[in-house]
């Protein structure tokens, strides 16, 4: 039997070795790295290592050799057939495409968390001027800082427009703070999100009902249109990823509620794929609103400028969202 095998390897060796290499040289830099002779060999070198494997289990070689031999074939098979693509290229082809087909695909889950923040927003409002005291129900002492009825215009004003510039290395640390919460608060609504959707909506509504009792308070002041370029620098972003957010729990709560034909397990996979990647859109616009936040909206004390800012890139997000990706869908797009 050992002298067998060893006549065997002996016979088809030096192939298997130049197939190795190749294997090799394509795991690493897939095959594009080989030239067109060398994508010919490989394959042909594959179809014979392939042969040569179900001989040596046909006359039962030693396990050695067949383990190596399957070895050699199993990846020299991913190397050939198997899609290849680099980490680069996939995450390439996540924002490219994958993310802006997920937001097209998910009109219904987006509706639902923008609507929740909508209407959170109005009834905060709506209460705020029917009894001021509701300020003090949604909003906690430490966020308000001072912010609440009875402010005098001049305090109220003096926290929209700040001339006394931050250095660069406190800047960075109110970001870096802003980041943090802020993701907490995204990834919070949107694990929710698959018990019904529910709880996410009911989040995402009472961060509304905050926005619309500050609102109210500075529109009474007469700072309405101050307040809202003040919120816009950042908000277009931040409150929209809050809303992304609750869409990706939405997603999951809908697969929950409304399996259709397929069975909730089933749905939830699906379903998984466009939430995920809703939940990546929402940690990048929180990183981009943490950004201007802690720096830009420091720096811009014009109101118009803060408009133009905010919305501008508000703008440049649904652009990226409505154009990019528009090309025929494939089954293993990202």
């Amino acid at each position: 039997m050992m002298i067998r095998s060893s006549r065997f390897r002996a016979e088809r060796e030096a192939g298997w070795k130049k197939m190795e290499t190749l294997v090799t040289v394509a795991e690493a830099n897939g095959m594009s790295a080989l030239s067109y002779e060398q994508a010919q060999s490989l394959a042909s070198l594959y179809r014979q290592a392939v042969n040569s494997l179900s001989v040596a289990r046909s006359i039962s070689m030693d396990k050695a050799l067949l383990a190596y031999l399957d070895a050699l074939c199993a990846r020299a098979y991913l190397v050939v057939y198997a899609p290849q693509e680099s980490v680069r290229g996939a995450v390439l082809r996540l924002f490219t495409s994958g993310i802006p087909r997920a937001v097209r695909r998910s009109a219904l889950p987006l509706f639902i968390g923008f609507l929740a923040m909508v209407l959170g927003a109005v009834v905060g409002y709506l209460l705020y001027f029917q009894d001021p005291e509701w300020f003090f129900t949604f909003v906690p002492p430490s966020m308000s800082d001072g912010r609440a009825p009875g402010a005098s215009v001049e305090y109220l004003r003096s926290t929209l427009f700040d001339d006394d510039r931050q250095g660069g290395e406190s800047l960075g640390v109110f970001a870096s703070f802003l980041f943090s919460h802020n993701t907490r608060i995204a990834i919070f609504i949107f694990a929710l999100g698959i018990f019904a959707s529910l709880p996410s909506f009911i989040l995402t509504f009472y961060n509304g009902l905050l926005l619309g009792a500050f609102f109210a308070m500075f529109a009474e002041a007469g700072l309405g249109y101050e307040l809202f370029g003040w919120l816009s620098i950042h908000g277009v972003t931040e409150l929209s990823a809050i809303c992304v957010a609750c869409a990706g729990g939405a997603q999951l709560g809908l697969a929950v509620l409304l399996p259709g034909n397929i069975t909730r397990r089933e749905a939830l996979r699906l379903a998984g794929r466009d939430a995920v990647k809703l939940m990546i859109l929402a940690g990048l616009m929180l990183i981009a609103a943490a950004i201007i936040e802690g720096f830009f909206r420091q720096l811009v004390q014009n109101t118009e400028l803060r408009l133009i800012i905010g919305w501008g890139i508000g703008a440049l997000w649904l652009a990226w969202l409505m154009l990019a990706g528009r090309g025929p869908e494939i089954e293993h797009d990202l």
